[in-house]
């Protein structure tokens, strides 16, 4: 194990990984790479892409999140200027909020910018076709009035459907954790070959799901950031 990078806390963990029943991945980071990229960037009518995009890269620039990281990575190849956000605030699994010139930011997903402002059927279905590619669609608004779509995507690790179907193949369970909306995670679970999805789950939810699973049989928790802390804690063996 030593030769590979590997530690194992306890012997009694070692021996119980192989009793494993159910084995539960984080998406971002784990299955995936972990360093998302812009795909596609959706202004709304009267509002320009520049805009759209020096909005999102100064209320970005703030955030930690490996989708911001690819917003920011964006703007600083494009020379965007970069505007000083008062008033940050991110809310976990959600978005961001924050001031600029005495307007008012937000940035973050449909749920939580629907409810601030009302986003119509058409600009719904254009984010629906995003996220079923496997995209995570963000919403950026201003002063209540919506500036457009930023796509992000995050790609899969090569050897991710390999190991997947190895951990299969020896009779466990493979279910992929996000936060990532249905829609999107499902065309990640699908490439990735999983058993289940469990998506929409805010960081918190991830140790409650892993609670839910636990009843169904031996848990590993396999995951890769401080949010996962809980959840590889309430698993049987965390990774």
């Amino acid at each position: 194990g030593a030769r590979h990078g590997i530690l194992f806390k306890t012997a009694v963990s070692l021996e119980e990984a192989g009793k494993v029943d159910i084995v539960a991945l984080d998406k971002t980071g784990t299955i995936t790479n972990g360093q998302p990229k812009v795909t596609d960037i959706l202004p709304v009518d009267g509002i320009s892409e520049q805009e759209l995009l020096e909005t999102a890269f100064s209320l970005e620039k703030k955030s930690e999140h490996p989708l911001a990281k690819a917003i920011v990575e964006y703007g600083e190849e494009k020379n965007f200027t970069v505007s000083v956000v008062d008033n940050f605030k991110a809310v976990p699994g959600n978005g961001l909020t924050g001031t600029l010139n005495e307007e008012t930011l937000m940035g973050g997903n449909l749920l939580f910018i629907e409810k601030s402002l009302s986003i119509s059927e058409k600009i719904k279905h254009s984010a629906e076709q995003l996220a079923s590619a496997g995209k995570t669609p963000l919403f950026f608004a201003r002063n209540n009035k919506l500036l457009g779509i930023i796509a992000v995507a995050d790609t899969i690790k090569k050897d991710s459907p390999q190991a997947i179907r190895e951990l299969q193949n020896m009779g466990i369970r493979v279910v992929m954790i996000t936060g990532d909306n249905e829609r999107s995670a499902k065309a990640i679970g699908k490439l990735a070959g999983v058993d289940e999805v469990i998506a929409g789950v805010l960081p918190e939810g991830k140790e409650k799901e892993i609670a839910r699973l636990k009843e169904q049989g031996s848990v590993i928790m396999v995951g890769d950031g401080i949010n996962d802390a809980p959840a590889l804690t309430r698993a049987d063996i965390g990774i």
